[in-house]
């Protein structure tokens, strides 16, 4: 199991972005979480299988309607951490 984060920003708070993170993670079969950050980014940590991080990875730069991605920054992470159970927003 890969653990990645990535941080989205553009138009990606007030827009159900997190939401969005949500139920694609689920469909994925990705653990995690989405939390909108001060400076206007949203952090998204996932734990995976590789095919299912791409694919959310994916998900990330598409956004829900009315989101406006202007990009998205990825790196691999070692947490040493249990991965969580399901998938979070805060």
């Amino acid at each position: 199991m890969l653990c990645m984060k990535a941080w989205v920003y553009g138009k990606v708070q007030g827009v159900g972005y997190r939401m969005y993170c949500r139920k694609r993670a689920r469909e994925l079969g990705v653990a995690g979480y989405a939390q909108n950050l001060p400076d206007g980014r949203v952090e998204v940590l996932m734990y995976g299988e590789e095919d299912a991080l791409s694919a959310m990875i994916d998900s990330l730069h598409e956004g829900p309607r009315f989101s406006q991605v202007l990009g998205v920054d990825v790196e691999r992470v070692s947490t040493g951490e249990t991965p969580p159970q399901g998938f979070m927003t805060g």
